[in-house]
Parts: structure tokens; C-alpha cells; sequence
């Protein structure tokens, strides 16, 4: 089992540069060292030292160890001077597991014999295998050893690209780069191509054939690719953030088109609502449940080392969406409550958060008990599409509950969406007096009396709504965290 991480995208963007030093200094490695100091950020986000520490790792190329102790006793001594006093015995052991998603080696390779290296290199591959992104300078590679990596980035004395691409298998992709550069001679059958390259882009070379293979790259259509390629990675993924701000546009869409003057448009009104609550709800709940999948994984392993407990575990993935879900409320009430035909008192605007709070609370909890049923998110997702009709068509909009056959009405009690129907519409309309126009009717009635007549709202009843919707909440939450418990999906 693989333990989940986070895939990042890293690129070098015009590396060109050069340092003064003492002629003691000028020896193999320098430049490739300066080279591992670069890095300037991470899939489009700027760098931050303490955000990158944990996220990144570095195999130096000097190791110097105690010959008293073992690497891993070295390892731990070097944990418990690193980490803070605060920091428990348990969680400073546990530190030294964590794989970061992206890792930086200076010669790992650097004088072992050539079994040892290829042990060292299949290793790194492996790492790689499982998506990771690993940064690795080398020197003289041998085939096996070159023929390992997928990219490579190659610089002349003096810190300029002369290649950035693809090897390729057999290495054939930067074998036909440089042997179309007229005047390469071609490499020889079985000859080693790390060897061959270093050879033909050497600094004699470029005085024997006039031309500069910086210059040559510069204008290639390798280094235009490269460029698009690389201003792709640096565009943050989608996130949190971008969620929300879409998530405002869709608000302020749906707020501009709210006005009330007769019981069609009240319809309208009502409707809207109650699709925004849906459209929002079952948007958190596909959300979360490949990052609670994710998570289980985890879990399954940590538990079984005796790291973790069910419930302490399930009540911190049930409070950490609290936050969250508290900001996504806030920015729809203001937006959505400041334009739609809503009377502005503390109490109405109290109650339509409170509604539209637990109502996307419930539907992300509503998520993350169909991951804890189910062995992934892909069946989750079916199960939890499963029942988005029923929430529809017995949420007493399409249907008022006056309408449902007695034999279905059950169901439209036990439905959290209609609860949140009945909450929405009677906390804002429910005491309005005021008439409103209504087609075929000999005089105009009161909203409030329309609301009782046609959907069976009662005013009154808020007070058990408020109270069912908390239920709700907390029983997909509960579900949650018992079949975490009590379910083991793990497969071995």
C-alpha cells in the first residue's frame, strides 16, 4: 500500500547564471549544488521555506556518520535535535516515515561501486513509479543508470541549457537532438549516450563546429515547448479558493433574479432556493468524498500500526469541515440574502444562515458516511447518487406535501432536504400578512396563508425544524464515525 501524497509539478525557468569563486572551488558538482538552490516555487505558488521543508526532501551528497551508531539511531538523534521539545516522543519517530511529495538528491550515486548504485537507483525509480517527483544531479552516469531517468536537464560550463527534454527509450530522443545538429558525429552502436553527449557538447566542440548549443536550444522548438510546458505548471491548481469563487458568481447569479409579485413568482423563489441548497449540497458532497477515501487509506495503515483510534480520528475529519462549510455559508447569506425580496430583521437573517449552515453541513457529513459504507469513492458516489432523486422529488417542492399519497408522506419526513424546504420558506415568509396576486382566485390572499394552503407550512413549526436539521447533521456524522470504526474495507 502506497502511502497518499500530494503530486506537485517543479520546473526551471531560464537557469542561467554564474558565480565568482576561488579556484579551489572550481571542481565537479559546483554548478549542479547551485543548480539544487534554484528552486523558486511549486506548482505555480510562490515559495514559502516552511511549506516547502514539508513537502520536499534532500539526499545530500556528503553523509557523514558516527561510526558508533546505526544510520536509523543517527536518524532519530537527528529527529529529536530538529523538532521542537513540544513535540511528543511518538510524533518525532512517526517524522521520520513521511515521504514528501517531491525529493532533491545531490549524487546519490557519488562513490559507490556500480551494484551498490544500481540498488540506490532502483530504489529512486520505484519512487518515482509511485508518481513522485525526484530532482537528482549526477556525474558519468552508466547506461542502466542513465537510462533510469525520464527528463533531463543538461548545462555547459558557465550554467546555460543546452538540452531540457525527454530521454526517451534507449535514450533515442536526445540521441536525435544532438545528431541533428549539423556536424555532431553520430554515436557509436552500444556506445554509452551520457558519455557521447557530455563529448559532443563539449567546449571543443562548439569552437570545432562555430556555434553555441545554449544559442542552439535558445531557438529551438524543444525550448518553445518547453515554455508553454513550463507556464502550465506555474498556474496554480484549482482549489479552495477558486471553489469559492466560483461559488460567489453562482450566488450572485442566482440572487439577480429574485422578484416577488405574485404566487408564480413566489414559486420561482421558493424553487430557487431550494436548488441552490441542492446544487451546493450535493457539490460538497462529491467534493469530499475522494478526499475522505484518501484519508481512510491512511487511517487503515496508521491504525493498524496502533497510531490512531476510530472515533478521535472520525471526530477530527468531522470538525475540520466546520470551518469550511461557516465560510461557504457566509459568502451565499450575504450575497444571496442582500438581493433576494427578503425582509431585513436580525431574526429572518439568523434563520436563513442557520438553515443554509446545516443544510450544506449535513449534505458534506451525507458524503462522508457513503465513503465509511462503501469500499471507494467511485461506489460512494453511485450510492450517494442513488438517493438525490428521492431528496429531490420528496423535498415537498415538486410535490407538496399535501399532495403525497399518505403511503409515501413517511418519506417526506424522513427526507433532511425537505426539512430544509419547510425551514427556508417559512423563516422568511411565513408571518407576511401582505396580499399577493394570485391567478384564479376571486381575492388576493396573504403569502402566509398561501404558504399553509398550498405547501402545508406552519408557521410555527420552526423551532422543530431547527431541531431536525441539527438531528440530521449529527446523525451522518455519528454514521460516520461508527462504520469507520466498525468497517474495514482494507485490502491486503
Amino acid at each position: 500500500m502506497v502511502l497518499p501524497f500530494t503530486p506537485l509539478a517543479m520546473s526551471f525557468d531560464d537557469v542561467n547564471y554564474y558565480v565568482d569563486m576561488p579556484p579551489e572551488m572550481k571542481e565537479e558538482g559546483v554548478t549542479e549544488d547551485r543548480l539544487q538552490l534554484l528552486r523558486q516555487g511549486i506548482s505555480g505558488f510562490p515559495k514559502k521555506q516552511e511549506t516547502f521543508a514539508r513537502i520536499s526532501g534532500y539526499c545530500e551528497q556528503t553523509d557523514i556518520h558516527s561510526p558508533q551508531v546505526t544510520v536509523k539511531e543517527s536518524l532519530i538523534y537527528s529527529a529529536f535535535l530538529r523538532l521542537p521539545k513540544e513535540v511528543s516522543n511518538q510524533d518525532k519517530m512517526l517524522s521520520l516515515s513521511l515521504i514528501p511529495s517531491i525529493i532533491f538528491m545531490d549524487e546519490p550515486t557519488s562513490c559507490l561501486d556500480a551494484r551498490a548504485a544500481a540498488i540506490v537507483m532502483r530504489t529512486v525509480r520505484n519512487t518515482v513509479d509511485t508518481g513522485r517527483t525526484v530532482v537528482c544531479t549526477i556525474h558519468q552516469p552508466s547506461i542502466d543508470i542513465f537510462e533510469a531517468f525520464d527528463e533531463l536537464l543538461l548545462l555547459k560550463r558557465g550554467g546555460q541549457i543546452i538540452y531540457l527534454g525527454p530521454l526517451g527509450r534507449n535514450s533515442h530522443k536526445i540521441v536525435e537532438y544532438f545528431e541533428a545538429v549539423p556536424g555532431v558525429q553520430k554515436i557509436k552502436e552500444k556506445y554509452n549516450p551520457a558519455t557521447w553527449m557530455l563529448e559532443v557538447s563539449s567546449v571543443g566542440t562548439e569552437v570545432k563546429l562555430g556555434m553555441d548549443f545554449a544559442q542552439h536550444y535558445r531557438s529551438s522548438s524543444l525550448h518553445q515547448e518547453n515554455k508553454a510546458l513550463i507556464k502550465e505548471l506555474s498556474t496554480p491548481p484549482t482549489g479552495s479558493r477558486r471553489s469559492l469563487f466560483f461559488f460567489t458568481v453562482f450566488s450572485v447569479i442566482f440572487a439577480t433574479i429574485q422578484f416577488m409579485e405574485n404566487t408564480s413568482d413566489l414559486t420561482m423563489i421558493i424553487g430557487a432556493l431550494f436548488s441552490a441548497v441542492l446544487f451546493v449540497g450535493i457539490n460538497n458532497c462529491s467534493a469530499v468524498q475522494p478526499i475522505i477515501a484518501t484519508e481512510r487509506t491512511v487511517f487503515y495503515r496508521e491504525r493498524a500500526a496502533g497510531m490512531y483510534s476510530a472515533l478521535p480520528y472520525a471526530l477530527a475529519q468531522v470538525i475540520i469541515e466546520i470551518p469550511y462549510v461557516f465560510l461557504q455559508t457566509t459568502y451565499y447569506t450575504l450575497i444571496v440574502y442582500a438581493m433576494v425580496s427578503f425582509q431585513w430583521t436580525a431574526a429572518k437573517f439568523f434563520w436563513f444562515f442557520f438553515v443554509n449552515f446545516f443544510s450544506f453541513l449535513y449534505f458534506t457529513y451525507y458524503g462522508m458516511m457513503t465513503v465509511s459504507i462503501t469500499p471507494n469513492h467511485q461506489v460512494a458516489s453511485i450510492f450517494a447518487a442513488a438517493f438525490y432523486a428521492l431528496f429531490n422529488l420528496f423535498s415537498g417542492f415538486f410535490i407538496p406535501r399535501p399532495k403525497i399519497p399518505k403511503w409515501w408522506v413517511w418519506y417526506y419526513w424522513a427526507n433532511p432536504v425537505a426539512w430544509t424546504v419547510y425551514g427556508l420558506i417559512v423563516s422568511q415568509y411565513g408571518d407576511i400578512e401582505e396580499p399577493i396576486k394570485a391567478p384564479g382566485m376571486a381575492s388576493d390572499p396573504t403569502v402566509k396563508w398561501y404558504i399553509e394552503d398550498h405547501f402545508g407550512f406552519d408557521p410555527n413549526f420552526m423551532g422543530p425544524v431547527a431541531g431536525v436539521l441539527i438531528g440530521f447533521t449529527l446523525f451522518f456524522a455519528f454514521l460516520y464515525g461508527y462504520c469507520i470504526k466498525t468497517l474495514n474495507f482494507q485490502i491486503r
